[in-house]
C-alpha cells in the first residue's frame, strides 16, 4: 500500500493466513476492517444486548414490584448494588479463565445460566427471593465481559476495532432502555412474572448461536494490525510467533500490577468508572424520575427514558466509531481524545436534564447526554484492547470491569439513599454530576500516553 493511499481501504494484493487451528488458510486483504465477517461481532452484540435487557427488566417493572412486595426506594436500588458487587468476586477468576480456556465456550454457557436466573426473578415470592436471585444473576452478568473483549480484539484488527467493540458497547446501553421498556410495558399488559419468563427464551436461542463461532489464535488481530501498518510484509503467522504465555504460573496479584503499569489503562478505568456510576443510577431511576415528577404511567415513563437513551447511544455509537476507526489511526491518541470529549459533553447534557422542569427539553437533554457517553465508551473500549497485548486481554478486560462495576454499583443504591434522604429524586441525580466531570478531565489528561502504550501492546503481541 502506497504511503499515500487512506489505511481505511483494503490493499489490492491479499494474503493467506491462518487464525484457526485446525483450519485451512483464509484470504486476508490489507486494511480490511473485517477480515473474518462481521457475524462474531454481530453474535458478541447479541449477547451483551441479553445481557443488559434481562437485567434491566426489574427496572421497567420496578414499580409494580415495589407494590406487590412492600419495599421502598433504598431497598430497590440494593438489588442493583448488590448484584454488582457479588460480579467482583468472579471478574477476575473469568478474566484468566479468558486468557487460557476456549472463550466461545464461555460466553455460551454464562447466557444460558443468565437466562434461567431469568425465569427465577418470575419465580420470587417475596422481597429477599428476589434479591437473592437478583444477585446471582447480577454476579453472573458480567462474566461475559471478558472473554468476549479478548475474542472482539482477535477477530478485529485496528481499522475495524472501534466499530466492533462499538457494536458491542452499542448492543450493551442499548439493551439497557430496551429492557427498560420492555419491563415495564410487560408488567403493565402480561404482569411482570410473565414479563421475566418470556424474555428468558431469546436468551437461550443467543447462547446457541454463539457455538456458530469459531475460536481464533490469541494475538491474531495484532498481527493484522502490525501488517496493515507496514511493519512486514506478509501477515506474521501465529503458529510461527511464541505461544500465549497465559500467566498461569504467575501470581494473580503480579499480573494486576503490571496491567496497572499502562498509563493508559489507568486512564480509561478512571474515566469509565466514574461515567458507570453516574449512568447506572441515572438509567436505573429515570423511569421512576418520569412517573413522578412528569406523572407519566409505568408503561410511558419507561418508553421516554428507554426511548430517548437508546437514540442516544444508537447515535453516538455510530458517530464515536467513525471517529475513532478514521482519526485513530494516523493520529491514535485521537482515539482517547473523543472518548473525553464524549464524556465532557454526556456531562453538560446531564446536568440541562436534571435542570430543565419542562418534558420535552428534558428528554431532549437526556438523549443528547447518552450520544456522547456512547461515543465515549466506543473509543475508550477500543483503546483498552489496544493497550493490553493478547495474553493478557482477559485478565485486561477483567480488571476494567471490575473497577468499573465498583463504581458503577454505587449509583443506584446512593441515588435511592439521596431520594429517601431529600424526597426527591431530581435532586439525587445532581449528585453524580461532579464525579462526571471529574472522569471526563481525567480522560482528556491521559491521551498523551496512548500511542507509546498501543505500540508497545501489539509488539508484545506477535
Amino acid at each position: 500500500m502506497s504511503p499515500t493511499a487512506s489505511r481505511s481501504e483494503p490493499d489490492e494484493d491479499p494474503a493467506a493466513f491462518s487464525p484457526f487451528p485446525g483450519r485451512p488458510p483464509v484470504t486476508v486483504r490489507r486494511g480490511a476492517p473485517a477480515p473474518f465477517g462481521w457475524w462474531p461481532a454481530v453474535c458478541v452484540a447479541l449477547v451483551a444486548a441479553i445481557d443488559r435487557i434481562e437485567y434491566n427488566l426489574l427496572a421497567g417493572a420496578l414499580p409494580r414490584i415495589q407494590a406487590e412486595f412492600g419495599f421502598g426506594d433504598a431497598a430497590g436500588g440494593a438489588i442493583a448494588t448488590a448484584g454488582s458487587l457479588a460480579a467482583v468476586v468472579l471478574l477476575l477468576p473469568a478474566g484468566r479463565l479468558a486468557d487460557s480456556a476456549r472463550r466461545t465456550w464461555t460466553i455460551a454457557a454464562v447466557v444460558a445460566v443468565w437466562s434461567l436466573l431469568t425465569v427465577g426473578t418470575g419465580l420470587a415470592g417475596g422481597y429477599l427471593t428476589l434479591f437473592t436471585v437478583r444477585v446471582f444473576l447480577g454476579a453472573a452478568g458480567q462474566l461475559y465481559n471478558p472473554p468476549a473483549s479478548s475474542l472482539l480484539a482477535d477477530y478485529y484488527p485496528g481499522p475495524g476495532r472501534t466499530r466492533a467493540f462499538g457494536y458491542e458497547r452499542m448492543a450493551y446501553f442499548g439493551g439497557l432502555p430496551i429492557g427498560v421498556i420492555a419491563g415495564g410495558a410487560l408488567a403493565q399488559s402480561v404482569g411482570w412474572r410473565t414479563g421475566f419468563f418470556l424474555v428468558a427464551v431469546p436468551g437461550l436461542l443467543v447462547a446457541l448461536l454463539v457455538l456458530t463461532l469459531r475460536e481464533p489464535v490469541r494475538g491474531t488481530g495484532d498481527r493484522l494490525t502490525l501488517w496493515y501498518r507496514g511493519d512486514s510484509a506478509t501477515p506474521p503467522s501465529p503458529r510461527a510467533a511464541p505461544e500465549a504465555r497465559t500467566g498461569a504460573a504467575v501470581p494473580v496479584r503480579a499480573q494486576i500490577r503490571e496491567l496497572l503499569r499502562i498509563r493508559t489503562l489507568r486512564t480509561v478505568v478512571t474515566g469509565l468508572s466514574i461515567l458507570f456510576f453516574g449512568l447506572g443510577g441515572l438509567f436505573y431511576w429515570m423511569p421512576s424520575y418520569y412517573g413522578r415528577f412528569f406523572g407519566l404511567g409505568e408503561a410511558q415513563a419507561a418508553a421516554v427514558a428507554g426511548g430517548t437513551g437508546l437514540v442516544g447511544i444508537v447515535a453516538g455509537i455510530v458517530t464515536g466509531s467513525w471517529l475513532g476507526d478514521r482519526q485513530g489511526r494516523p493520529h491514535r491518541g485521537r482515539r482517547v481524545a473523543v472518548g473525553g470529549a464524549g464524556l465532557l459533553l454526556g456531562t453538560v447534557a446531564l446536568a440541562g436534564a436534571v435542570a430543565v422542569p419542562v418534558l420535552l427539553p428534558q428528554a431532549l437533554c437526556f438523549g443528547l447526554a447518552n450520544f456522547g457517553f456512547a461515543a465515549a465508551l466506543a473509543n475508550l473500549t477500543a483503546a483498552n484492547a489496544d493497550v493490553v497485548a493478547a495474553e493478557r486481554r482477559g485478565l485486561g478486560f477483567a480488571v476494567l470491569q471490575l473497577l468499573v462495576t465498583l463504581g458503577g454499583s454505587l449509583g443506584p443504591w446512593l441515588i435511592g439513599l439521596a431520594s429517601d434522604a431529600t424526597g426527591s429524586l431530581r435532586y439525587a441525580f445532581a449528585a453524580v454530576l461532579l464525579p462526571l466531570l471529574v472522569g471526563s478531565v481525567v480522560v482528556l489528561q491521559g491521551r498523551r500516553h496512548y500511542d507509546a502504550d498501543a505500540a508497545a501492546a501489539a509488539h508484545r503481541s506477535v
